[in-house]
């Protein structure tokens, strides 16, 4: 029998058993041999046993290995919720056993053991591919138990891959591709795989791996070194369902602090305090927003000491000048260090250190070792933080090695196990120690870390990364994009760059014209993405926004622009802490059927409203634009309304990235303010995007403490409706200390030449004052 003859009599078999529901004793003749667990099913073939455990109707857990059902490792602590158990059937119908949950139903031929995923109507999702879809590879000393583990799936043709990370290759699907997932600087490497099928997959092992799809109905997975198979199969099918799947597995995102959605101020370098000061000062001069200014390293006498050298006589007093200034400040620590200092001193004498290569000139410490992890934060970012320190800047954290390369060395015997087993953890582990020291320190003060690095379940630590050391040019610009929209759907929603690229090449000068087009169109993306934050070498050793000569009011009108959004942005970050929000959103998350999109890797929603095609090309005065379907579009600067699901030529001088506003949106735009928790009595503006029903929900907390998980913060429901042409602002619900009891709102119906660009709207068209009961409002008929 031929193996479509086989799909289509399991696809038969599935429907039927569905329908009939029955169950029954297994086929004896099988060779492969079906049975029920309390929490799934164990299958036993001719060369592996394998566990499908039902941990809700929508999520299952595959364990296999040669002589029973293995982990892939002893320890997955970025699992953070176990598998419960959830109900199923289990049923037998001519040479397969199905299991069913409410959503999916598993299809298990009795001559092979080769698996299907279907959802509850029978519509393949994923199948394994042959008879040996499963493979396991000996490999070290037989003693160990490892092997190198291989899972094969066939895809299907109308199909599209997401997810793994981050990488540089400038794709957005990776149908047709390979990616090895090991951590580097500018390459993360994260397990999980999503489906324009609507399924997702955690390859739930921290293992060197390899994702290969270079024949494209072949999709092969293998860890260099595990105990056993191991993944998890979600399926949405809608990618906000799956990522939601996702974080309940790994952990839910904490809110970050309200001023971290501002400005971030950096360079490579700062070399004194008076220089930090310096420059916040100018800005609050300036009156440019800024809410956090950015030390890079080298600020240290030696690498790992808490000392600062001689040109930070005295930082906390500078900290102190900074906060009343009303910024904050974000300082880089490292995992690694000289010898010859207290913290390295400490952690050899207790056996802390990995050992790294031979030649390395400093060591990173086992950030899998709780105590070391205690360690670490006692001696170094807890002195910091007692300094006034508002963020940690973990560079390096994939940790780096002196050789270049990345990640865990195979050959490190680490607290949690041995190192070819955990080649990726390291971040999720470096960050959680800082986090959870952090959080044991103090509910005053949200969380704030960046890292170079990310791997699964690292979200819950209040971690962003960026996007590490990326060339200062649009070739560089262009593979940002996709990179961030794939770090997105790998579960992750917290993302930035160096804004213009870290290095000054090939025209790093922030006077020549040539790289203040590039530094313009990088910002202007950078708006939009869920961190806002400049970094970078330059040539002449400048980087704030007033130094880029005749570009300077471009950028500053964007900053402004970023800092009118806060409303809309802070009440997205709520979102995403409490419904598994993703700001930052690939047309597929919201257009998974259209195909059109799928592989379009330079245009994204900003949030339900905005959609945001950024200019990545050198001299650019136009770019093409994909209007996806809806019922109109807005241009943010003209007013302009569009139909849906076309192509269009969209100008594009560089003061303006094309921006479009999807039909049945609210937009909230805050007052023109200097840094995010100013509050002066300008009213907040609501713009209305008719032509469709709309809803939004306006977020309001203290800003930077802990009480939000307690119940402390409010929110306001405000709803269109198109038949009627009201916009109604709903009671508001819960209450935090200082919250205003008066809000002044004023209502724009947006249209041509009304309602439109970055500036405030001077002839709104209703002002109403708010107390915290509903109104109603009535459009007039266009």
């Amino acid at each position: 029998m031929t193996r479509s003859s086989k799909l289509a009599i399991s696809r038969l078999i599935l429907i039927c058993s569905i329908l009939a529901g029955s169950t029954g004793d297994m086929f004896a003749k099988d060779p492969v041999a079906v049975n029920r667990l309390p929490d799934g099913v164990l299958v036993r073939t001719g060369h592996d046993q394998i566990k499908i455990a039902v941990c809700a109707p929508t999520v299952l857990h595959v364990i296999g290995g040669v002589d029973a059902p293995k982990p892939s490792s002893a320890h997955s602590p970025w699992i953070d919720q176990s598998c419960g158990s959830s109900p199923f059937t289990l049923s037998w119908r001519h040479g397969y056993a199905v299991l069913g949950t409410e959503e999916l139903r598993v299809t298990i031929d009795l001559d092979s053991g080769v698996l299907a995923f279907s959802d509850q109507e029978g519509d393949l999702l994923l199948e394994e591919n042959g008879d040996w879809a499963r493979s396991y590879t000996p490999r070290g000393d037989p003693q160990d138990h490892l092997y190198q583990v291989s899972e094969r799936f066939s895809l299907q043709s109308n199909e599209a891959l997401y997810g793994l990370g981050q990488h540089q290759t400038g794709a957005l699907d990776y149908r047709g591709t390979s990616i090895v997932l090991s951590q580097l600087n500018s390459d993360v490497a994260i397990p999980f795989i999503i489906s324009t099928r609507g399924y997702g997959l955690i390859w739930n092992t921290a293992s060197r791996s390899l994702v290969e799809n270079r024949f494209p109905t072949l999709l092969k997975l293998t860890a260099s070194a595990a105990e056993g198979l191991d993944f998890y199969f979600l399926y949405g099918p809608e990618f906000d369902g799956i990522i939601h799947q996702y974080r309940n597995l790994t952990g839910h995102v904490p809110l970050f602090p309200k001023w971290a959605y501002g400005f971030f101020q950096s360079k490579d370098r700062y070399m004194t305090q008076d220089e930090l000061e310096g420059i916040v000062s100018e800005y609050r001069r300036e009156h440019i927003p800024l809410d956090a200014i950015v030390q890079d390293g080298r600020w240290w006498t030696k690498q790992g000491s808490e000392q600062f050298n001689s040109g930070f006589p005295s930082f906390a007093s500078a900290v102190k000048q900074i906060h009343a200034a009303h910024t904050h400040i974000m300082i880089s620590i490292w995992p690694d260090f000289e010898a010859d200092t207290p913290i390295a001193q400490q952690m050899t004498e207790r056996g802390y250190l990995l050992k790294g290569k031979s030649n390395d000139e400093r060591s990173n410490y086992d950030a899998t070792n709780p105590d070391a992890r205690s360690l670490y934060w006692k001696l170094l970012p807890s002195k910091l933080f007692a300094q006034g320190v508002d963020a940690f800047w973990m560079d390096a954290s994939e940790p780096e090695q002196q050789n270049g390369d990345g990640g865990i060395l195979p050959d490190e015997k680490l607290y949690t196990g041995k190192g070819e087993l955990y080649t990726n953890v390291y971040p999720f582990y470096h960050t959680y120690g800082v986090y959870r020291n952090w959080r044991d320190t103090t509910a005053t003060k949200r969380v704030f870390i960046l890292s170079r690095s990310s791997f699964l379940g690292q979200q819950r630590n209040a971690a962003a990364i960026w996007s590490g050391d990326v060339y200062s040019n649009f070739w560089a610009l262009q593979r940002q994009i996709p990179a961030g929209l794939n770090f997105a759907l790998s579960g992750m929603p917290y993302w930035t760059t160096d804004i213009g690229g870290y290095y000054a090449f090939p025209n790093g000068n922030t006077l020549d014209p040539r790289y203040e087009d590039l530094f313009v169109r990088w910002l202007e993306f950078g708006v939009f993405c869920p961190v806002f934050r400049t970094h970078g070498r330059r040539a002449n050793g400048q980087n704030e926004l007033w130094t880029y000569g005749p570009a300077t009011p471009i950028l500053v009108k964007y900053d402004r622009l970023r800092y009118r959004l806060l409303p809309y942005i802070y009440s997205l970050a709520w979102q995403v802490t409490n419904n598994d929000y993703t700001i930052m959103r690939p047309l597929v998350m919201d257009w998974r059927t259209n195909r059109r999109v799928w592989e379009i890797a330079d245009e994204f929603m900003f949030g339900p409203a905005l959609l945001v095609s950024p200019v990545i090309e050198a001299e650019a005065t136009k770019r093409r634009v994909y209007l996806p379907d809806a019922s109109a579009w807005f241009d943010f600067w003209s007013g302009q309304r569009l139909d849906g699901n076309q192509y269009i030529d969209v100008p594009a001088p560089l003061d303006k990235i094309p921006l479009f506003v999807r039909a049945g949106s609210i937009l909230m735009l805050g007052p023109e303010i200097e840094y995010a928790d100013q509050k002066p009595d300008n009213p907040i503006e609501i713009r209305v995007y008719r032509g469709a029903n709309a809803s939004f929900e306006f977020y309001e907390d203290e800003g930077d403490n802990y009480n939000y998980e307690h119940g402390a913060h409010a929110t306001i429901p405000i709803r269109w409706d198109e038949s009627s042409r009201m916009l109604v602002i709903g009671d508001r619900i819960g209450e935090f200390p200082g919250m205003p009891v008066k809000r002044s709102f004023r209502i724009v119906w947006v249209g041509p030449d009304h309602g439109v660009g970055s500036e405030v709207t001077s002839d709104a068209d209703e002002n109403v004052v708010y107390c915290g009961k509903a109104l109603n409002i009535v459009a007039p008929r266009d």
